[in-house]
């Protein structure tokens, strides 16, 4: 599966920013997803997972009333709305497909990843 990340950027502390990712090579559908960050010098990190049906979502508590998943399975997409941001959420931001359908949180349950979008927020 090929996994395309996209909408990073830079923007002001306070700002907001929608990620995508588009998702090609198998049944987007059953396939839970999630995004995970990677800040210099530090371990990545989980951000959010939703279901395969988007019935279930998991948050970061850091992100946590901030930050949204949702996907479009019609167009094999996910999505992460990110509002308020900090600059403390400066990350190269990464999309990944999981082998199962219910949400999950460890990196090491997802099969795929994305090339990863970098976000930037100034304070």
């Amino acid at each position: 599966v090929q996994l395309q990340a996209s909408g990073g950027g830079l923007v002001q502390a306070g700002g907001s920013l929608r990620l995508s990712c588009a998702a090609s090579g198998r049944t987007f559908s059953i396939h839970s997803m999630g995004w995970f960050r990677q800040a210099p010098g530090k371990e990545r990190e989980f951000v959010a997972a939703i279901s395969s049906g988007g019935g279930f979502t998991y948050y970061a508590d850091s992100v946590k009333g901030r930050f949204t998943i949702s996907r479009d399975n019609a167009k094999n997409t996910v999505y992460l709305q990110m509002s308020s941001l900090k600059p403390e959420d400066t990350a190269v931001y990464y999309c990944a497909e999981a082998d199962v359908g219910r949400a999950v949180l460890l990196g090491t349950e997802y099969r795929d990843w994305g090339q990863g979008t970098q976000v930037t927020v100034s304070s």
